[in-house]
């Protein structure tokens, strides 16, 4: 009886060890398959992980953009990216990031994540970072991560400090959504385009800037086995709020998935 109770005492200081604070003060991450976090409102928050297959991912709640390169997702991939509509560009006028709400507000209905009392870039951050350590007790503001960058294929070590070396991109630009119809729309939906975990990814943050507000006509992620993944993301965007592309966009999304 005395070395049964021994034994379990140590599994509970061990397990106390693993919910304490890190010597930096921050969290750790839950050990895997530990239950993700739940909000207030008991909405799930997101978990990082491996890349996954945007096929397999139509509501942006995985995290990453895992290649796609059997003759079968490529056929997939062309197939969702042909319901993509066109249209000429329009103009730019009256664009201002403001209407599409505070940026990273969590006062958002209708799509994954959303008022689940934490940030909309802390959510992206937490869904696409490993290693996860956080800076608050309810597990919102990550303090240090680990990045598997999909547009450079590399890993970037994530600090609050340094906090712009990863930046959220907007897969589908803001600015480019403004003059393809999104200034006809009403303020609720650009603040769920602007939050939608569908159109956010964590990635390198010069990489991000070089990016600006180009469509895939002008711009792809240097790291080409993830591009057509990158464009299936961007129609599946288009697809769900209804936003065309220019014809040169569709093209250079057809030729990244072998069409």
């Amino acid at each position: 009886m005395q070395r049964r109770a021994h034994i379990s005492i140590s599994v509970l200081l061990a397990g106390a060890a693993l919910t304490a604070c890190q010597g930096d003060g921050s969290k750790a991450e839950p050990a895997a398959g530990a239950e993700s976090s739940k909000s207030a409102a008991g909405a799930s928050a997101p978990a990082g992980g491996s890349a996954v297959d945007p096929l397999q991912n139509e509501q942006g709640t995985g995290p990453g953009l895992a290649p796609l390169t059997s003759a079968a997702d490529l056929t997939r991939a062309r197939t969702l990216i042909g319901r993509v509509n066109t249209k000429a560009r329009g103009p730019q006028t009256g664009y201002d990031r403001q209407k599409y709400g505070p940026a990273w507000t969590d006062s958002v209905t209708d799509v994954p994540f959303g008022r689940n009392s934490c940030d909309t870039r802390d959510d992206i951050l937490k869904r696409d970072g490993q290693g996860t350590r956080w800076k608050d007790d309810k597990g919102c503001v990550v303090n240090t991560m680990t990045l598997p960058d999909p547009y450079s294929g590399k890993d970037i070590a994530f600090t609050k400090a340094k906090a712009s070396a990863v930046q959220i991109d907007h897969v589908v630009p803001l600015s480019a959504s403004w003059q393809m119809g999104a200034a006809q729309w009403d303020a609720d939906k650009r603040r769920r385009l602007a939050n939608d975990p569908l159109n956010l990814l964590a990635v390198d943050g010069p990489i991000n800037g070089g990016k600006g507000d180009s469509s895939p006509a002008t711009w792809l992620p240097p790291n080409k086995v993830v591009r057509c993944s990158y464009v299936v993301r961007y129609a599946q965007v288009s697809i769900k709020y209804d936003l065309p592309v220019t014809d040169a966009d569709k093209q250079a999304m057809l030729a990244q998935c072998g069409g």
